[in-house]
C-alpha cells in the first residue's frame, strides 16, 4: 500500500445513523448457506470482512468499537463472529449499528494461551467459524487479534494454500526513513527450510511489486552481518539460492537496517522475525516513555514539548503499530490478517483497512499466476 493511504491518528469519526442490527447466524447456519460469492451479500460490490470479535488481549469490547470505525469510514459490511449474547452487550456501549454489521454466533472461543488440541477441539470457535466464511465466499476475508497460533493453524486448515507454497507466512509491512518495507516470516514458522525461505522472498516480491506497486522490489535476507560468509547453515543456503534467483537480491541484512528503508523486502524464518519486531515495539516503546518523563522534569521542556506537539504527534503515529493493523497471511487462499494482540481499537479499524486493501488489490491471484512460473525454479 502506498505510504500516502495510510489512515491518520486524531481524526474523529462520524456516528452512523440510528438503525436496526443485522441478523443472527449460528455457526451451523454459516457452514450450510450458499457459496456464491454472488448470493452472500445482497449490496452487490459492497466488501464483506469477518472479525473475530473475541480475539485480543482486551476482548470483545476493543474489537466492536474497531469494526464499527472501520464499517462507517470505509464503507464496508462486517461480520462480527463471536458469542452473540457477548457481543450484543458490547454493541449495547457503542455507537448504534447500522443495517451493514452482521453478527455471526460462535459459542466457542480460543484463549491466548490455549494450544494444539484445543484448536482441534474447538469445531466452532469464532476463529475457525471466521475462517470458514471466507471459505465458502459469505466474507471477502478475516481478521482477528486472537491467538496467533491458533489462527495460523485454523487458517491453513480450512483456507488452505495457494498451489507451488508450502508454509503461509506472516508479513508486516513496517515504517522506514524511505517509505516500507515488509518483513516476511514474523511468527507463523518458527522452523524453516532454505526452501521456505526462497519462498517466503518470492512472496514478498509478488507482494510489494502487486499491493505497493514497486517495479522492481529490493529483496535482502536477516543476518548477523552484511558479508555472505555470516549466518548459520540455513541463512548460508538461501542466501545462495537467492543470489541465483531472477529476484532483485542485495544480500545480507543486520537487524538495524529494518527501518532503513535500504530493502523493500527482507526474509527471516519466523523465530528471527518476531523477536526482532518485539524488540522494535520495545524500544519504540520505551523511548516515547523516556521522552514523556523528560518532558515533565521543568518548565522549559514543557514549552519544548509544546512548540514539537504537532511534529511529535506525527513522528508517533509512523511509529506505533495500530498505524499498520496487522499482518496478512501470505500463501494462503484467502484474506486473511492478525493483529496485535494489544491492538486498540484504531489498530482494529487499521487491521481491518489492510485486509480491504488486500482483497481490492487481487494480491492472491496475482501471488498465485507469478508463484506458479518461479516455483518451476525453486529446487526443494
Amino acid at each position: 500500500m502506498p505510504l500516502k493511504s495510510l489512515p491518520c491518528l486524531f481524526v474523529p469519526t462520524v456516528a452512523a445513523p440510528k438503525c436496526r442490527t443485522g441478523p443472527v447466524q449460528s455457526a451451523d447456519t454459516t457452514k450450510e448457506g450458499k457459496s456464491s460469492k454472488d448470493q452472500r451479500n445482497s449490496k452487490e460490490g459492497v466488501m464483506r470482512v469477518a472479525v473475530d470479535a473475541m480475539g485480543g488481549d482486551f476482548g470483545p469490547k476493543i474489537m466492536v468499537e474497531g469494526a464499527l470505525k472501520a464499517s462507517r469510514e470505509y464503507k464496508i459490511d462486517i461480520c462480527l463472529v463471536g458469542a452473540e449474547d457477548v457481543i450484543r452487550k458490547e454493541i449495547g456501549h457503542s455507537s448504534p449499528l447500522g443495517s451493514n454489521i452482521e453478527i455471526i454466533n460462535a459459542a466457542e472461543a480460543i484463549d491466548m494461551g490455549e494450544g494444539l488440541l484445543s484448536f482441534r477441539r474447538k469445531k466452532r470457535s469464532s476463529i475457525r467459524v471466521g475462517t470458514q466464511l471466507v471459505k465458502d465466499g459469505k466474507a471477502d476475508a478475516f481478521v482477528s487479534t486472537g491467538n496467533t497460533a491458533a489462527v495460523v493453524y485454523i487458517s491453513r486448515k480450512v483456507l488452505g494454500h495457494l498451489q507451488g507454497i508450502e508454509k503461509p507466512a506472516l508479513s508486516l509491512l513496517v515504517p522506514t526513513l524511505k517509505g516500507l518495507t515488509l518483513l516476511v516470516d514474523v511468527g507463523a514458522n518458527v522452523n524453516c527450510r532454505p526452501y521456505d525461505l526462497h519462498q517466503f522472498a518470492v512472496m514478498g516480491h509478488i507482494f510489494m511489486k502487486n499491493v505497493c506497486q514497486i517495479a522492481n522490489p529490493r529483496v535482502a535476507l536477516m543476518s548477523i552481518g552484511e558479508e555472505e560468509t555470516k549466518g548459520n547453515d540455513l541463512i548460508k543456503d538461501v542466501f545462495e539460492r537467492l543470489q541465483a534467483s531472477p529476484l532483485n537480491f542485495i544480500g545480507n541484512v543486520e537487524g538495524k537496517d529494518i527501518y532503513s528503508g535500504n530493502a523493500d523486502v527482507i526474509v527471516s524464518d519466523g523465530f528471527t522475525g518476531n523477536v526482532a519486531l518485539k524488540v522494535s515495539e520495545g524500544v519504540v516503546e520505551t523511548v516515547l516513555s523516556m521522552a514523556k518523563t523528560e518532558v515533565m522534569r521543568n518548565f522549559f521542556s514543557k514549552i519544548g514539548f509544546f512548540l514539537m506537539k504537532r511534529n511529535l504527534k506525527k513522528l508517533y503515529k509512523r511509529l506505533h503499530y495500530a498505524e499498520y493493523g496487522g499482518a496478512p497471511l501470505l500463501g494462503l487462499k484467502g484474506v486473511c490478517v492478525i493483529g496485535h494482540g494489544r491492538s486498540n481499537s484504531n489498530a482494529v479499524k487499521n487491521a481491518i483497512r489492510l485486509a480491504k486493501d488486500f482483497v481490492a488489490s487481487h494480491a492472491i491471484e496475482k501471488i498465485q499466476h507469478e508463484m506458479v512460473g518461479f516455483s518451476q525454479r525453486l529446487v526443494v
